[in-house]
Order: structure tokens, then C-alpha cells, then sequence
């Protein structure tokens, strides 16, 4: 009560719960041109209206446009101090600006994305995917940070209890920052048989195996996600292109399995599709065709005129 007190003359009240669908739908397909529109019109009505702020926060992030991405993160949390998401988001906001900072000023910047997931976990202790964030920060933050693996470990078992799947991945990444590495597949290997369906948690093991330059396993296990998407073709198939990408193999395989999802109907915000046409385009430019790669830089345009993003390949995050 006090946090929000020290905001004078704020309205807390959000949009129309269907405004807000609308733009979440849009965001979900990769309009972010479209959603940002229909944002502009509701922070025009209402400037202070916290659930508008977010919003535009998340389709800043898409766009990986990370300074105005904090902006509106940081204003929606100071309208609403007790939201747990306005806190996450805001905390990956600051992540994926740090990764753009040299090391002192990401160190500086470790400091507020732990403060934020820690308030977001704090806030609703049964937010996952907060806790999700948290745990991989303990996990792959130095000490002098506030990171430690017995304090993602921590994590991990209040996830046992209310995401046993967020809970093996969490000891998958622990297990891999100490070099345990059979622990690590142990973990993954685990992660898949609990998961329903099962193809991000193959592809997860299959960027695993990339990392590791298990190349064989490495397309087995994707292959198996392929498998597992086949009837959805949902975002699990744009993540692994990205680790074909990233491991310089197949690229036509991950050109079809990018298309398979952009003709899908389990679009994502995860996975958005302006960021996706882009990465086709990027392998099309690389076979050799600059006209077919300007088609889908064209199309990425369409949908995000102000994505900023490389369109290739990302090392991951969220």
C-alpha cells in the first residue's frame, strides 16, 4: 500500500478484459505493428493504465528493442507494485539489455534483474515461470551477484512441488554449470518423460547435446521434438531451427520446420513470427538466395517495422 501510495494521482484500472485479449492475440501472432497501435490508443485514454504498460513492454522485448522495453516495464510496476509478471518481465527486460553491456556494466545491471525476480517470486511464490527465471539466474550468476547454485537448488525444490518439469530443468542447467554433465542428460532425459507433449523437452536436450558438440545425438533428439510437434507445430519447432542454426547444420531442415510453424495455428509469443521470417531469411541469404531471403525480411517488416533484432540466431533466453 505504501509503494503505490507514493504514486499520486494514479489510476490502477487496466483495459477492457477483451481490449486485452485483442492485443495479447495480436502479440501472440507477431503483429507487434498492430498490438503497439491499439496499445498507443489505450495509454492514450489512459496513460497510467499498468496492464497496457506491460503489454507494450512485452512487444518492446520482442522487438528486442531492450531500453524501451524497460521504460514501460519499469512504469507498470511503479503503477502496480504487487504485480508478480510486472516484476518478471521487467527483470528480463534488464537480462537481456545486460547481455549488450560490457562486464562491469552487466555486472551493475545482475544486481537489478536478481532484485526483480526475487520480488516476483516473493510476490506470488506459485508464479513458475518467476520462479523459473530465478532459479537460472541463481544458477548461472556468479556469487559476487547473489547468484549460487545452492541457491538455485533451493528454487528448484519449491518447483517440485509446482512445476516438476520447471524443477528438472532447473537442475538440468545447475547440473551443467558445475561440468556434471551426465547429470545435466539425466535431468533432460527425465524432463521429457514428464512432459506432455514432448517436443520442447526434446529440443531442449537436443541444444544440450549442441552445446556439448554431441552432433549425432544432437539430431536425433531434435528429430524426436519434430516428431512430438507433429500435429501442433508449435513454437518447439521454431526453437529447434535455432539450435540447426546455431550448430550450422541442416539448414534446409530448419527452414521447413520454421515454415511448419508460421503455417500453424499454435503461434507464440515465445517464437514471434516476425523474428521467425527473419531467420528463414537469414539461412535463404546464406543458400545463395537473395530473393527469396528478401521475400521474409519483408514479410518480418510487415508484421515488427521497428524490430531491431539480429535475424539470426540468438543464444537463447527469454
Amino acid at each position: 500500500m505504501c509503494a503505490l501510495s507514493a504514486v499520486p494521482a494514479v489510476s490502477v484500472a487496466s483495459m477492457k478484459p477483451d481490449g486485452a485479449e485483442t492485443i495479447r492475440a495480436a502479440l501472440t501472432r507477431g503483429q507487434a505493428d498492430t498490438a503497439m497501435q491499439m496499445l498507443d490508443s489505450a495509454l492514450t485514454a489512459d496513460p497510467n493504465d499498468a496492464q497496457a504498460l506491460n503489454l507494450r513492454c512485452r512487444v518492446y522485448y520482442a522487438e528486442e528493442q531492450w531500453d524501451d522495453a524497460i521504460g514501460a516495464c519499469e512504469r507498470a510496476k511503479q503503477i502496480v507494485p504487487g504485480n508478480s509478471d510486472y516484476h518478471m518481465w521487467l527483470g528480463r527486460a534488464y537480462g537481456r539489455k545486460a547481455q549488450q553491456l560490457s562486464l562491469m556494466a552487466a555486472y551493475k545491471m545482475a544486481k537489478l534483474i536478481r532484485a526483480e525476480f526475487e520480488t516476483a517470486a516473493n510476490l506470488d511464490p506459485k508464479n513458475g515461470e518467476a520462479l523459473s527465471d530465478l532459479g537460472q539466474f541463481y544458477a548461472l550468476a556468479p556469487a559476487i551477484v547473489g547468484g549460487g547454485h545452492g541457491k538455485a537448488e533451493a528454487v528448484a525444490r519449491q518447483l517440485d512441488g509446482l512445476s516438476p518439469v520447471r524443477a528438472l530443468q532447473l537442475r538440468a542447467e545447475i547440473a551443467e554449470q558445475k561440468k556434471d554433465y551426465a547429470a545435466a542428460e539425466a535431468a533432460l532425459r527425465a524432463k521429457i518423460s514428464l512432459s506432455h507433449p514432448a517436443a520442447q523437452a526434446w529440443m531442449d536436450l537436443g541444444s544440450f547435446y549442441e552445446r556439448r558438440q554431441r552432433w549425432d545425438e544432437m539430431l536425433a533428439a531434435l528429430n524426436s521434438g519434430a516428431a512430438a510437434a507433429d500435429h501442433e507445430h508449435g513454437p518447439a519447432l521454431a526453437d529447434g531451427a535455432v539450435v540447426l542454426m546455431r550448430a550450422g547444420r541442416e539448414p534446409r531442415l530448419a527452414m521447413e520446420w520454421m515454415r511448419a510453424y508460421l503455417g500453424s495455428n499454435a503461434l507464440s509469443e515465445e517464437a514471434p513470427a516476425f523474428v521467425v521470417h527473419a531467420r528463414i531469411g537469414t539461412l535463404l541469404k546464406q543458400l545463395g538466395d537473395a530473393e527469396g531471403a528478401e521475400k521474409e525480411f519483408e514479410a518480418a517488416r510487415t508484421l515488427a517495422k521497428d524490430f531491431s533484432g539480429s535475424a539470426g540466431v540468438k543464444a537463447g533466453g527469454r
